[in-house]
């Protein structure tokens, strides 16, 4: 039996499988031959850029990825940290971009569900899961179409399968029109003695075919995320996957019982193309080959040939490598849980993947050559930056139509206020996470939209593990990106979302630990794309080495472009989402965003309210919210990281709320000072009297760039009056000047009322239309 002899494919049938002219000739040479359908689809989709990274390898090599804590790194499923006690936390976050802009719900739907088998095939129970969200303005039908879907999609799943969705963040600008970012990330708690990993072994031993039956739906799915949107791609509904989030919950039990047996040798998911991914990768980790008979493959159609069986990416499947005697044990698993489970192929000791169909041999391809050695191509970056930016370097406050203590124009800072909280990126995403459930599984310690990250409590899943039954330490997480920093700086813009990612973390109290990135991003292909991807890749290797946050694995999706009106190609904005996790060691001293109590002092951590801060590197109105939304201008330098003080101020919010002195914490986000003590405000239901102690009057900088001016290192902390002063000592200490009583916390009654001096009020509003803008901004905008 051999492969049948094809005579060589067209330019156009090579160019619809993904594949570049000098590819297919690298093909031939490993081939020895001419690929037949079913190979040439097969390398299609492992050599695309989501499955093989041809474009980002050779840039990801100079992430850190160990640590004291890193237990798996990236190449597997999920990266694993010890997290202490005998926890081990898996997480990782996917994309699927493309998926969703041509079917919102299933797209979405099956993003969660994939990044769900990603955590429980390393043997963790999924405990969370959180999203990071991109889409385009929310006054084109278009947009709101996408977003109702994404979001009902991630919904249905998440809260069939019984996970909560506990965190996020969603933005919205008009770059992602057409091409919305769907970013998912769960986190898992090993309920396996053994991480169970992906390379096959043993010679001889069968490999099971478990979970659902095969389709044709999710065909080329890996493909169709690796090659540019156009207006065909609406035709490419057969690419997106159809998923069944209850089977998945079957598919879970069934895995982990599975593993607990010590009969799996191997597992991997069948996620981006199916069985051609799981074999080759599990073949290539192994340095082993694997035989594989389609004939034995469950189905749902009929008629179905090589190259579908082979591309198909039905959700809710997966590959063992069995230890050989022990499959019937394995396969009477699956059977209690109503799923398919079937011997289909066994591991041989050529490494190659060979694959059966009708009795003859229907692929027959290098293992290696589909999943380790694959095409990398290391452009060159741009000696300089490119002239957008060098153009909105340029940019100045000074540009600004003049402003004074009374506000902006015909506006006053009320009013300026009342538009940044009603600016849908900023305001409360209440209509997104209510339809998530959030409380499932009873671990959630902080609500979506109370605080900056997401905290879980950690409860044993295994015997041996855990810390008795008090449950007191816990996991925090969160994604962050502003996309916008990065747009108009990818270096110093990605050091940005590291810190803040940090940030969050430490305002809950958690201690960061370990990073998963998933790299959004244009066609590397353009020297300004690439230039954004060498840039970005820079500075989050940077600033992961000096936060201590190896980076785990994760995700990189390119080709994200639409068509502009004119019908020329657009990228999006480069956003690299970074999803960071952090341990909790108390869960009694967790802080949240609101204020507690009456009377509580309010301190700024960071850089204080000083004329001298601002038009610096780090504290400006370039790349805000604020130029944005009330001058429609993108532009300027974002802020810079000030490392040393970035640390230290987030080791300052840590201590404290360890020694149970912070009672709330909130970072200085986008729209600034103004926005952050708003949201405070909102978040309690409490107004707070605040002295800013400004000079008379400002000559070296603008009143806007003292209320809105954004930049890193800065945290809203409220402390009890009696311990003001301990507070206050140990701060001299760690900041030196770098913090500021602001004030104190008012009852349900007070208004927010800022105070530039005792002379001069900039903003003056009731806790009630501040909390109406917040909240209802979304919903007001879906009501047409």
């Amino acid at each position: 039996m051999s492969v049948i002899s094809e005579a060589p494919f067209s330019p156009e049938e090579i160019a619809d499988e993904g594949i570049k002219p000098e590819e297919y000739t690298e093909i031939v040479n490993r081939l020895g031959r001419h690929p037949n359908k079913a190979e040439l689809g097969m390398f299609g989709v492992m050599w695309s850029e989501h499955c093989c990274y041809k474009n980002s390898r050779p840039l990801l090599k100079q992430f850190p990825t160990e640590g004291k804590r890193i237990l798996v790194g990236p190449g597997e499923n999920a990266g694993v940290v010890d997290v202490g006690n005998g926890f081990r936390l898996a997480f990782k976050i996917e994309s699927h971009n493309h998926p969703s802009a041509v079917e919102p719900f299933q797209g979405a739907a099956t993003g969660v569900g994939g990044i769900l088998r990603d955590i429980f095939t390393m043997g963790a129970r999924p405990i969370a899961a959180l999203n990071s969200l991109r889409f385009g303005s929310l006054e084109d039908a278009r947009t709101r179409r996408i977003f109702n879907g994404v979001v009902a999609g991630i919904a249905h799943y998440g809260n069939c399968f019984g996970v909560p969705t506990v965190g996020g963040e969603v933005y919205f600008d008009r770059a992602y029109s057409g091409n919305p970012l769907v970013n998912a990330m769960a986190l898992g708690l090993m309920e396996t003695p053994e991480i169970i990993k992906s390379g096959a072994s043993g010679i001889g031993n069968p490999v099971l075919y478990v979970g659902s039956t095969t389709g044709r739906d999710g065909m080329g799915g890996a493909s169709f995320a690796s090659a540019e949107l156009s207006d065909a791609s609406m035709d490419d509904r057969p690419a997106v996957q159809v998923g069944d989030p209850f089977l998945e919950k079957s598919l879970v039990e069934a895995c982990l019982e599975a593993f607990k047996t010590g009969a799996v040798v191997a597992a991997q998911d069948m996620g981006a193309a199916g069985i051609t991914c799981s074999t080759s990768e599990m073949a290539a980790k192994g340095g082993v080959g694997i035989e594989f008979d389609l004939d034995l493959v469950p189905v749902r159609e009929t008629g179905m040939v090589p190259y579908e069986y082979l591309l198909s990416e039905s959700q809710e499947r997966m590959l063992f490598v069995a230890e050989k005697g022990r499959e019937q044990e394995l396969i009477d698993i699956f059977h209690r849980w109503g799923l398919q489970a079937v011997v289909a192929g066994q591991v041989i000791a050529d490494p190659i993947v060979r694959i059966f169909f009708k009795g003859v041999v229907a692929a027959e391809i290098p293992a290696t050559a589909l999943a380790d050695n694959t095409p990398i191509y290391e452009r060159q970056v741009l000696a300089e930056p490119p002239e957008y930016a060098r153009k909105a370097w340029e940019w100045s406050p000074d540009a600004l139509p003049p402003c004074s203590e009374t506000g902006l124009g015909s506006q006053s800072w009320n009013e300026v206020l009342l538009t940044l909280l009603d600016t849908p990126s900023i305001a409360s995403k209440r209509w997104v996470y209510r339809q998530y459930d959030h409380q499932v599984q009873n671990n959630t310690r902080v609500l979506p939209g109370d605080a900056d990250a997401a905290v879980v409590r950690l409860r044993p899943q295994i015997p041996e593990a855990g810390n008795g039954p008090s449950y007191n330490t816990g996991v925090a997480a969160t994604v962050d990106c502003n996309s916008r920093y990065v747009y108009l700086n990818p270096y110093e813009g990605a050091k940005a979302v590291v810190a803040e990612a940090a940030r969050n973390l430490s305002c809950v109290g958690a201690e960061p630990l370990a990073v998963t990135d998933n790299l959004n991003f244009g066609s590397p292909e353009k020297p300004i794309g690439y230039w954004q991807l060498a840039e970005a890749c820079r500075g989050l290797a940077e600033a992961c080495e000096v936060f201590e946050t190896p980076v785990t694995g994760g995700n990189v999706s390119l080709y994200n472009e639409t068509l502009d009106a004119q019908g020329n190609p657009q990228p999006i904005y480069p956003t690299p989402v970074v999803g960071m996790v952090g341990l909790v060691e108390d869960l009694q001293k967790v802080c949240t965003q609101g204020w507690q109590a009456e009377g509580d002092r309010i301190y700024l951590l960071g850089y204080s309210v000083n004329p001298q801060n601002y038009r610096t590197p780090h504290l400006t109105l370039g790349a805000s919210e604020y130029l944005a939304a009330l001058h429609q201008t993108v532009a300027g330098q974002p802020p810079f990281v000030d490392f040393d003080l970035e640390r230290r101020v987030q080791a300052a919010c840590r201590y404290g709320i360890a020694q149970g002195w912070i009672r709330s914490a909130h970072d200085c986000a986008e729209g600034g000072l103004a926005v952050a003590l708003a949201e405070c405000c909102i978040s309690s239901q409490r107004g707070a009297e605040i002295h800013l102690n400004l000079p008379q009057s400002l000559s070296d900088c603008r009143w806007d760039e003292v209320l809105f001016a954004e930049g890193g290192a800065r945290i809203i902390v409220s402390v009890e009056g009696d311990r003001a002063a301990t507070w206050e000592s140990y701060l001299q200490e760690q900041l030196g000047s770098h913090w500021q009583c602001l004030g104190r916390v008012g009852s349900a009654d007070t208004p927010l009322h800022v105070f530039a001096n005792p002379e001069l009020s900039l903003i003056n509003l009731n806790v009630a239309p501040l909390s109406d803008r917040y909240y209802n901004a979304i919903e007001r905008r879906l009501v047409v």
